[in-house]
């Protein structure tokens, strides 16, 4: 299930009054899940004594209903049409909800978690309910785990604010992982690493020659992007297929190895690599760092460019500059 549906807490979990301030995504199957969240809490409200059914109402709440705003590209179309203000991070307008909101659409830009954005709008523009529905703290620790890294390239820490020991644990009324539910066979979760990396253009033999030297590994290898159950991530395969003109201080037979543990983990060098596209044939370049092959360059291999075939043919003979 999405949601653990026990709950032993009575009022909502205070989670402060601090001010986020560091830095997108959408599903299908985000609107399913939810609907998951709105069929046990009625069902659970209902099985309940009357007693127990008003903990979830609070007569004297100043929040308020109303309609997502489009302007709110984080929580916008995530599935669900009515947010509560003041919502858990205490922004009291919704004109304080879009302007902090928005300052987390770089991070989920780079694809750090697949239940990053279900976890923060949890926050930002929890669904209207009779009472609040807080994110899981198992919600909240893996999304941490995977996005704090990234946070930590550009100088953020996770904020206190979202200190995942203030949310509820599983066995609570709460929302829970949306990805390791659908595919409990989940094993890694692709992460974006602090290294950017592009489609380069060959705009002369030499320089890619050049780029050649510089890099532990140069492999030609054909990528193709597969179906996967839900939408936030995409699933990334290799060709059987390796042309291995550098292999560097790796051993031939762990070059496979490597680029496949690069594909699972590195979504967003990947996505910048295929360009929209399903399917292509590429020259990845790269170093290796504590056993991790980390790719910062790659070309799109065709035969018609004629800086890239050249720059092929003449590294065999090639002899780099110390």
């Amino acid at each position: 299930m999405f949601v653990a549906i026990i709950s032993s807490t009575p009022h909502p979990i205070p989670i402060g009054h601090e001010r986020m301030r560091v830095g997108r995504f959408g599903s299908s199957v985000v609107r399913r899940a939810l609907s998951l969240i709105m069929l046990a809490v009625l069902l659970q409200t209902s099985l309940l004594p009357w007693g127990a059914r008003a903990l979830f109402l609070d007569p004297s709440s100043s929040t308020r209903c109303m309609p997502i705003p489009q302007r709110m590209a984080l929580c916008y179309d995530i599935g669900y049409q009515d947010m509560r203000l003041p919502n858990l991070l205490e922004h009291e307008t919704a004109a304080e909800a879009i302007h902090q909101s928005s300052s987390w659409l770089p991070l989920l830009a780079r694809e750090c978690h697949p239940d990053a954005r279900i976890f923060l709008c949890s926050l930002f523009a929890p669904i209207c309910f009779d009472r609040f529905i807080y994110p899981c703290r198992s919600l909240c620790e893996a999304v941490r785990s995977s996005c704090a890294p990234i946070m930590a390239c550009y100088g953020f820490s996770w904020p206190e604010i979202l200190n995942c020991n203030k949310f509820p644990a599983d066995h609570g009324l709460c929302i829970s992982s949306i990805a390791r539910q659908i595919n409990t066979n989940l094993r890694t979760v692709p992460q974006a690493s602090c290294t950017d990396c592009e489609l380069e253009e060959a705009r002369s033999y030499k320089e890619i020659l050049e780029t050649f030297c510089s890099s532990d590994f140069v492999v030609k290898i054909r990528i193709t992007k597969r179906n996967v159950t839900f939408a936030t991530i995409s699933d990334f395969v290799m060709g059987p297929k390796l042309d291995i003109l550098k292999h560097g201080p790796l051993l031939k037979g762990e070059v496979r190895p490597g680029l496949q543990q690069w594909l699972a983990l590195d979504a967003t060098c990947v996505r910048n690599i295929m360009r929209g596209t399903r399917a292509g044939s590429y020259l990845v370049t790269g170093e290796v760092r504590s056993g991790k092959m980390v790719v910062n360059k790659a070309y799109l291999w065709h035969r018609k460019d004629k800086n890239l075939m050249q720059a092929s043919r003449k590294w065999k003979q090639h002899r780099c500059q110390s």
